[in-house]
């Protein structure tokens, strides 16, 4: 029999003209505090962006209470689970845009690319003349992708349009496919590939979570696991923690083989940063890792600097 999970995380977006989103900043938090809901929540001229967790009932409240406002009375989320809070604290903050790709004039709510359903993604990408490409960052894709999908390897959102330029710019007439972790960031990089001429731009609806949500595992064309923004680092086809870490160290994605390296050790360094970490962060490592020892053999919590800690890590900015 399976057992329930405790906490609900819930990612949710919607792309709106919210010329109030400053005055919604402290009701929205309030909201959140009212139902125990933890996470972050990102809140601009253009819409809503995030993910929070909290029990089923906290959940389930907040996107009631946010679905009152007509803007987001259609706001789609996707659901993932967990068996401890995977954030500390919660958060509401005010930015330029809810996905950074650093161009203004690129407006999801005037036009997006073509909408595709999760059961009908692995028809469009077994297609050979498709081009399929992961909008995600590159230490994202290290984790999980698409069969056959072409990794960019940006480090940020905003280097998508410099790959664009340079690798898709003669293939306007190509059928492209793209997909990410929830769904945003191709609402912005299809309207983009729509602004720069393209004619055939789709994208998976409800990105890799509603997929893992909706393909059975035995008809899934997925390979590894699905980077998520919070303490889980990651999460399987079951949508549940899978086997990534993230290191103290250097904040890179970590699996199994990593941890078994000579090189790792746990809360400081992994493979990839035991050479080129500074004496003075690898004594700082060590004595952090020392005091959350204490504090765990003490049973208390200790937040610190945990490794999930993150909606903007060192390497995603």
């Amino acid at each position: 029999m399976k057992v329930e999970k405790t906490f609900v995380v819930a990612a949710l977006y919607k792309f709106v003209q919210l010329p109030d989103f400053r005055e919604l900043k402290d009701t929205i938090y309030a909201a959140c505090m009212r139902y125990e809901i933890k996470g972050t929540l990102l809140l601009a001229n253009e819409g809503i962006n995030g993910t929070v967790a909290g029990t089923r009932q906290g959940i389930d409240r907040l996107l009631a209470y946010l679905r009152q406002d007509e803007r987001f009375k259609d706001m789609d989320h996707k659901e993932s689970f967990a068996d401890f809070t995977p954030f500390h604290r919660m958060k509401v903050r005010l930015k330029k845009e809810i996905v950074t790709l650093g161009m203004p004039q690129v407006d999801p709510t005037c036009k997006v690319g073509q909408y595709v359903d999760a059961k009908d993604w692995n028809a469009l990408i077994s297609d050979p003349e498709v081009i399929v490409i992961d909008t995600r960052n590159d230490y994202e894709i290290a984790v999980g992708k698409f069969k056959g999908a072409i990794d960019p390897r940006t480090a940020d959102f905003r280097h998508f349009p410099d790959y664009v330029q340079a690798h898709l710019a003669d293939k306007k007439d190509r059928k492209i496919a793209m997909y990410c972790t929830g769904g945003i960031r191709c609402e912005k990089s299809t309207s983009y590939l729509l602004d720069q001429g393209f004619d055939n731009v789709y994208h998976l609806k409800g990105g890799i979570l509603k997929y893992l949500e909706t393909v059975p595992e035995e008809e899934s064309l997925w390979e590894g696991e699905c980077f998520v923004f919070d303490d889980r680092v990651a999460v399987n086809h079951a949508l549940e923690k899978g086997d990534w870490e993230l290191c103290f160290g250097c904040q890179s994605p970590i699996n199994g083989e990593d941890r078994a390296s000579e090189h790792y050790i746990h809360g400081i360094q992994c493979p990839h940063c035991y050479a080129t970490l500074s004496n003075e962060r690898r004594a700082a490592l060590q004595q952090r890792q020392k005091q959350m020892e204490l504090a765990k053999a003490r049973g208390e919590a200790h937040i610190g600097d945990p490794p999930g800690r993150a909606y903007r890590p060192a390497w995603s900015k």
